[in-house]
């Protein structure tokens, strides 16, 4: 097989993309519940969403405040494969896009990075995701994709933009800030996540 013919895969229908992640997102479910995730909130109940991002309900509803950062991870995924893998059919990347997404998924709900999240970002009350919020989490980046598919690149940049901007304000988090402060933490913005005051 040529490296022509290697990049040039895999040309797939949509139709069997759309199976393929069918099946990919109930593999991470299945994962999830194999590490001891709760399939929904302990409080019994699933709400549309949840706001208040320091209660013990975020990250186990259906939607919340980061979701706003996987709808640009789907951005994010569809930008990276059109570059990386040119020769691929937007079905080919959407898979692709899911298994990252996905892995991501399942790897943000081990105990390492749980208790990164906690020591080092302004989720300190993180204890992992429920299933139903996981499965959102990645259906919200299938979303994303599926828009920067289909709209003009400046409108996605845009999108991306406010989609950032919005949760900065309100919650001084965003997905910029999640990578942030998870690989180099910075005392100024840890604080200001706090509620201190910018100098």
């Amino acid at each position: 097989m040529t490296v022509r013919q290697r990049q040039s895969m895999p040309h797939l229908s949509l139709g069997t993309a759309l199976a393929v992640v069918v099946l990919i997102v109930a593999l991470q479910a299945l994962l999830l519940w194999l590490m001891g995730r709760v399939p929904i909130c302990t409080c019994g109940y699933v709400k549309f969403w949840e706001g208040d991002v320091l209660s013990s309900g975020n990250s186990q509803h259906i939607s919340d405040w980061y979701t706003f950062s996987h709808f640009v991870h789907g951005f994010g995924f569809y930008g990276l494969l059109r570059l990386a893998r040119p020769r691929w059919t937007v079905a080919g990347r959407l898979i692709a896009a899911v298994c990252i997404e996905s892995s991501w998924e399942v790897l943000e709900n081990t105990d390492l990075v749980i208790r990164a999240y906690r020591a080092e970002t302004i989720s300190r009350n993180y204890y992992g995701d429920s299933i139903v919020n996981s499965v959102s989490d990645t259906i919200s980046a299938i979303v994303g994709f599926a828009l920067a598919a289909s709209l003009p690149v400046w409108l996605t940049v845009a999108c991306a933009l406010v989609l950032e901007a919005v949760p900065a304000y309100a919650i001084h988090d965003n997905l910029t800030l999640n990578v942030i402060m998870l690989l180099h933490p910075i005392p100024w913005v840890k604080a200001w996540q706090a509620g201190a005051p910018l100098h």
